[in-house]
């Protein structure tokens, strides 16, 4: 379908539908004010015509509380603001529900290449013999994260699956109760989640939502493939990091592990249990009713019996046997219905998602440190032993751990859950928990560490059933990514562990903490290089290289548009796998719904898919290799600046809401690393980083200093090539339209009173005057004439979206200033930013 037509049907569905809902819903009274809902328009206007004239948030709010609002005190004033959240943070809710609801629609007429598109393309190709030995091994994971920007409940997402239904069949009587339900049920959580909590709310969606939807995209590629014998179970696989992520999360224990496998398991039990019983109506027959009711009791127990522990063997036989019961004696009625249950059970067996564990090195180092020194081989520090000493010991050293015979609570708890791993497997599979995960690796011992510690907690050098996976984030880290992984390989213990795990490597790029260290185009880049060098070492010693990319949800943080990013890669990147993080409120907003979900899988594999399959290999020339390696270093230049600028952390700290992240009750992990009383780059958290300047709307990390890099070039003769590279190369251009996407989601509007200020003024115009450069730059290098212009509906949601929270914006910058004027009603205004909080991450979707 056109661009034109697709926007005249989002009209239609969704903006249309939008603003008849919303006007009922503004029409409710929630309060003792009952014209609150109907002001809203009012105050948009207002907010949006003084942003225009330059008037400043506390200008725009005193005006509108004299001349519409009879309110006779600032504290009238102030139960007046929390009362537009209150409102603003449900329309977010409702507008979320419109546009889920119009997916299907929308997407049926939507360009993007599907699973049977794909298929019907490569029989006309005559390629189907190469994609179907890919599809035999190739597999797609998508691992959830419990990122503090995903904070629904399970109460407002059944609310939101309500509406959705409702809005389809225009039921407006009883969109309306629900609605008043809507604005009666709290959003938000009365207190700081546990990382317990966390992965319940997440596993609410595994159940509820990615059970149906991973058994029916296979199905989808079953009946599509027309192979019969089609069995790569693996293919669309889910991983799960709740409970296993401590990076930073001093919350998330051997304890909190163990119950968050456990969760996965017994709701995975209920899954089962649910089909089966559905089934077992169907499958009526009398030889069959022992199996089944035997299968239907084992499960029921392991639904609430943590120790009862049901094997995949115990499921998937009686499975089979009912299967050739059913097609010898009963003709194979039902046989499809039965097959679909066998194929869910194949898939998920008893994990559910693949539980990992993710620590920071610098943890293990003080764990190791702590260890040696009790053993006496050490007095002080780690770093008294040579290199090749240390590897020694990690290698060959025989030291039993036992927790309790150490103080420290984070080395007790380290080697507590890397003891009790082997039990976790037990119960849940190999596959339930499988991967050890390094963030900040930036040398061998990072990885060596836990592989000592594996060893010294019982696990036999040969029998260490994990993948040990180096998280390369920071510059420093990719930078010697290749020489670490390479003495790694040349040591025979090592090289002897990968055998086991199938000649198979795991390795991890973060974009959110690279894009923090060194800008938008050059974390990216270096990513992308430092993929390609990998592929290499990994080639040269016969290893299959599996990238696993922690991808957030804002383009600053990785995201954006995912799929453009893999059918970006070179041929010189290997492509066996697509792993990646679905962080925050992007599990909701793009994996949401059975529909999205497997839209959204569909798109990823295709991308997979199609690389390299169809003669349209993506090179990158030498040249265009030179020009984008110019503009990495010239942006770096101008982002390092502002990085290194005496009013950057102050910025940040004083002028954004950086410090009210971790005053809301949004996520259990602490904004920053470790206890330092002075805020450091390096311990901020990306998603507090990112997210602060998002709700600014100045959302710096997605594009600062491409501006700066383009127009140099472009003033030493190279527009023409800058062109070229926007044309010719996936990589530059996907990269430069999420940055369009960022900047598309900037209003410098709402902050300009801040070029007055005497202290932060000049720094302010330095972010505006690299915004306006960048927007120039990639309009004339895209050739277009506004930003993400081929993307009408993305571009109308993102209008619609930033529309409604605008007076919420408004009235956080009021409060900012307020508190900066020293209040009297401090902790109230207090209160009124960290609130303001939800609705725009939420509005944003992926936070940029």
């Amino acid at each position: 379908m056109q661009q034109s037509e697709r926007l005249k049907e989002f009209r239609k569905s969704v903006n249309n539908k939008f603003n008849v809902y919303n006007s009922l819903f503004l029409n409710l009274p929630y309060s003792d004010m009952d014209n609150v809902g109907i002001l809203i328009p009012l105050l948009l206007h207002q907010c949006q015509q003084g942003l225009q004239s330059g008037q400043n948030p506390r200008e725009i709010l005193d005006a509108f509380f004299q001349n519409y609002v009879d309110l006779g005190s600032e504290k009238d004033k102030i139960d007046f603001m929390f009362r537009i959240i209150q409102y603003v943070e449900r329309q977010v809710v409702l507008y979320d529900s419109v546009e889920d609801a119009a997916f299907p629609k929308l997407n049926q007429h939507s360009t993007s290449l599907s699973i049977k598109d794909y298929f019907q393309l490569v029989h006309k190709t005559k390629s189907w013999d190469k994609v179907a030995k890919k599809l035999s091994t190739f597999s797609a994971r998508i691992v959830l994260t419990a990122h503090p920007t995903q904070f629904y409940t399970p109460a407002i997402l059944d609310i939101i699956s309500e509406l959705r239904s409702l809005i389809l069949e225009d039921k407006i009587d009883e969109i309306d109760v629900t609605l008043q339900q809507l604005g009666l049920t709290s959003l938000i959580n009365a207190k700081k989640p546990t990382p317990l909590d966390e992965a319940r709310n997440i596993i609410y969606i595994l159940r509820h939502v990615y059970y149906d939807a991973v058994g029916d995209l296979y199905a989808y590629i079953k009946e599509n493939i027309n192979n019969g014998n089609f069995e790569n179970h693996d293919i669309i696989k889910l991983g799960f990091w709740p409970g296993g992520d401590r990076d930073g999360n001093p919350f998330v224990t051997a304890d909190i592990t163990k119950d968050v496998a456990d969760e996965l398991r017994i709701n995975l039990m209920k899954c089962y249990y649910n089909d089966l019983k559905v089934l077992q109506k169907k499958l009526s027959f009398k030889r069959l009713q022992e199996p089944l009711n035997q299968l239907r009791n084992n499960l029921y127990i392991a639904m609430f019996d943590t120790s009862r522990n049901v094997g995949y063997a115990d499921i998937i036989e009686p499975l089979l046997t009912i299967r050739d019961l059913l097609i010898e004696h009963y003709h194979g009625l039902r046989l499809q219905e039965l097959d679909h249950l066998i194929d869910k059970v194949k898939i998920f067996k008893t994990h559910f998602a693949i539980l990992d564990i993710r620590q920071d090195h610098r943890v293990h180092k003080n764990v190791v440190e702590t260890i040696l020194k009790d053993r006496k081989i050490v007095k002080e520090s780690i770093d008294e032993l040579d290199e090749d000493t240390l590897i020694d010991v990690l290698l060959h050293k025989n030291l039993k751990l036992k927790a309790e015979d150490f103080t420290e609570p984070i080395v007790k708890d380290t080697i507590q859950n890397i003891l009790q791993l082997k039990s976790i497997q037990s119960k849940n599979g190999q596959e339930g928990c499988n991967r050890y995960i390094i963030s900040n690796s930036e040398d061998v011992f990072s990885v060596l560490f836990v592989f000592g510690l594996f060893r010294w907690c019982g696990w036999k050098t040969e029998e260490i059933t994990f993948d040990i996976v180096p998280l390369f984030e920071t510059m420093k880290g990719m930078d010697s990514s290749e020489a670490t992984m390479q003495a790694l390989f040349d040591l025979p213990e090592y090289r002897a562990h990968v055998a086991n795990r199938e000649n198979k490597h795991t390795i991890m790029l973060g974009f959110s903490d690279g894009t923090k260290d060194g800008g938008y185009v050059k974390a990216n880049w270096s990513i992308f290089k430092t993929k390609e060098n990998l592929s290499k070492v990994c080639r040269k010693n016969d290893i299959m290289a599996i990238f696993f990319d922690g991808r957030g949800g804002p383009p600053a943080r990785g995201g954006g548009k995912t799929h453009r990013f893999y059918a970006a890669q070179t041929k010189d990147i290997a492509n066996h796998e697509i792993q990646l993080t679905i962080q925050g409120q992007t599990i909701t907003s793009t994996y949401g719904t059975k529909e999205q979900f497997m839209y959204n899988s569909e798109q990823l594999l295709t991308a997979g898919l199609s690389n390299n399959l169809f003669g349209k290999e993506n090179v990158i020339s030498g040249a265009s290799r030179q020009l984008l390696e110019q503009l990495s270093e010239l942006s770096f230049a101008k982002y390092d600046a502002l990085k290194n600028h005496e009013k950057f952390m102050p910025y940040l700290e004083h002028m954004s809401t950086l410090k009210y992240y971790t005053k809301a009750n949004i996520g259990s992990r602490p904004g920053k690393r470790g206890n330092k009383k002075k805020l450091e780059l390096s311990d901020l958290r990306a998603i507090s980083f990112v997210g602060s300047w998002s709700q600014l709307k100045q959302n710096v990390p997605g594009y600062f200093g491409i501006g700066t890099a383009i127009k140099t070039l472009k003033d030493k003769g190279k527009l023409r090539e800058l062109k070229k590279l926007y044309r010719e190369v996936p990589l530059f251009k996907a990269l430069m339209n999420n940055s369009m996407m960022s900047l598309s989601k900037c209003y410098f509007e709402l902050t300009s009173y801040m070029k007055d200020s005497e202290e932060y003024g000049a720094f302010w115009n330095i972010l505006y005057e690299e915004f306006q450069l960048s927007k120039k730059m990639l309009l004339l290098i895209s050739g277009s004439k506004v930003l993400m212009e081929n993307e009408t509906i993305s571009r109308e949601s993102i209008k619609i979206r930033e529309n409604i929270v605008l007076p919420l914006l408004v009235i956080q910058q009021y409060a900012l200033q307020k508190i900066g004027q020293k209040s009297e009603y401090h902790e109230l205004y207090e209160k009124i930013v960290t609130r303001s909080l939800y609705g725009n991450i939420n509005a944003s979707r992926n936070s940029a």
